[in-house]
């Protein structure tokens, strides 16, 4: 749950930061990069019950890199006025990855990602 709730807040931050910093990466509004980061920290958190535990750091990192690409560069195609190339669709996944890599190493060093 903790882990959920960092990304509910972490995910949409790094999503507007991305578009506030990257030309590449341009959201119509406001509501579309909020909305992106929402759906990423879903999926990511997804991923991070699948796939996160002790051993599978970077794995799970770049699974969420991954994931952050093809989520940002697809939403240009949903949001009517948002342009994002895949250039800009790879800087915003290097930054969510380096947010990711963070809670991962703080939440497998707090044994959080054990399960049963």
């Amino acid at each position: 749950m903790y882990g959920l709730l960092v990304k509910l807040i972490a995910a949409p931050l790094v999503v507007v930061l991305a578009d506030a910093l990257f030309p590449e990466v341009d959201y119509a509004s406001l509501y579309q990069s909020v909305g992106v980061g929402l759906v990423l920290a879903a999926a990511g958190h997804l991923l991070e019950l699948m796939l996160l535990r002790r051993g599978t750091l970077w794995m799970s990192t770049a699974a969420d890199m991954v994931l952050a690409f093809l989520v940002v560069w697809l939403s240009s195609t949903l949001f009517p006025g948002a342009r994002i190339t895949p250039i800009g669709a790879g800087f915003t996944a290097i930054l969510f990855g380096v947010a990711e890599y963070v809670q991962h190493v703080s939440l497998i060093k707090s044994g959080r990602t054990e399960k049963g």
